[in-house]
């Protein structure tokens, strides 16, 4: 566990807050798409949108400390969560970055207390959440413009 001040951000500490959220995610390989559970960090102004009760992929949430999920770079995980879940890209550097946002409005900190979890999102896996897409834009994709568009009239 990390003690005093983040190694490479000296005014980041292990006891600043910060909110990690399960979502559910999708994963397309080989023609399926497969579900896949995601633990990541919610910055503020997300979370003051998704508890307006906009549709998201989030089924939880956890208000915890940095030291309690990152230990130098390693993700902790925090026993609320399912042993399945796994954790997103860049978790370490999406923590430190979350933990500003909260330092910066440190009334979001009052959303989800310390140490407790919140259940009550708007869940909805109506348009899946695909970490794994790719877009291919074509030459078809480019919308047409009129011919004066660009012309000084």
């Amino acid at each position: 566990m990390l003690t005093g001040t983040h190694s490479s951000d000296p005014d980041i500490s292990t006891e600043d807050y910060l909110v990690i959220g399960l979502a559910t995610c999708f994963i397309k390989a080989e023609g399926e798409i497969h579900e896949v559970k995601i633990l990541e960090p919610i910055p503020s102004a997300a979370l003051e949108t998704l508890l307006k009760g906009i549709p998201t992929s989030y089924q939880q949430a956890w208000g915890t400390t940095l030291g309690k999920v990152l230990s130098g770079t390693e993700p902790q995980r925090l026993a609320v969560f399912p042993s399945a879940a796994q954790f997103c890209d860049d978790f370490a550097s999406r923590a430190i970055a979350t933990t500003r946002t909260y330092k910066a409005r440190p009334q979001a900190q009052t959303l989800i207390p310390l140490d407790t979890d919140y259940t009550q999102f708007n869940f909805s896996a109506e348009r899946k959440r695909l970490l794994n897409s790719e877009r291919i834009v074509k030459t078809e994709d480019n919308i047409k413009q009129h011919p004066h568009t660009h012309t000084v009239l």
